[in-house]
């Protein structure tokens, strides 16, 4: 009770859908507490990854450069993820002037339509690339034909190793043109990850608010649209 939409995904309300559809819910609250752990039995910023984060995306605000974070999976599971994680930003930290609009993209899809903007564009976005252990899994590039068609490089080479090695490519690319870039490693996308994901990406927001100075649980611009809209079905 009293827990905000987007902070609510590990409470009763939230976890309903993923037992409907047969998740190990206690693991996935398992996966949320050993990041609280870890945040809370941190001596210091640096041991706690949430607070590194909030403060990286501080210090680059303070510089003037930070009008976008973007989230950028190399995981076909995470895309929905990556709309959770938009409105979780947006709705705590665009507040009193203050805030950076969060883009959630996913690879390799968008490293072809979006890495030119990307590594060329303005340069007011920090990128957080998150991969997962890929190599050596999905389906085999034929060596034969392969090499007929000039793709050596892809010769007996799995599925998995392409996208290990875009990602791979896609975080240097950035940061060799001088774009701020962190990466998250999954070993795997199960309930444990996900449940630690969603607590790092929650505890990383409510310290942001914080370092900015505004408060990380209220919308007063969403509430104001739902006055609005209840007017308007009254109306005549």
């Amino acid at each position: 009770t009293g827990v905000g939409g987007r902070y609510s995904v590990l409470t009763m309300v939230g976890v309903l859908p993923a037992l409907l559809m047969g998740i190990d819910v206690k693991k996935l609250r398992a996966g949320a507490q050993s990041v609280l752990d870890e945040t809370l039995a941190a001596k210091d910023a640096s041991a706690a990854p949430a607070a590194a984060g909030a403060a990286l995306h501080q210090t680059l605000a303070a510089e003037g450069k930070l009008a976008t974070t973007i989230l950028w999976p190399y995981a076909d599971k995470l895309q929905v993820f990556g709309g959770w994680w938009r409105q979780l930003w947006a709705e705590s930290l665009g507040k009193d002037g203050k805030g950076s609009t969060p883009v959630s993209v996913l690879g390799p899809v968008d490293q072809h339509s979006q890495l030119q903007l990307f590594r060329d564009g303005p340069g007011n976005a920090l990128f957080t690339l998150v991969s997962v252990d890929t190599r050596g899994n999905g389906l085999t590039a034929p060596r034969a034909r392969a090499r007929k068609l000039g793709l050596d490089y892809l010769a007996g080479r799995k599925m998995g190793d392409l996208v290990d090695a875009e990602a791979r490519a896609t975080a240097q690319t950035l940061s060799k043109n001088g774009r701020p870039v962190r990466q998250i490693h999954l070993a795997k996308v199960d309930a444990f990850e996900m449940g630690a994901l969603m607590m790092h990406f929650m505890l990383e927001t409510i310290l942001m608010g914080r370092l900015m100075g505004v408060d990380p649980f209220d919308q007063p611009g969403v509430e104001e649209g739902k006055v609005l809209a209840r007017q308007y079905l009254q109306e005549d």
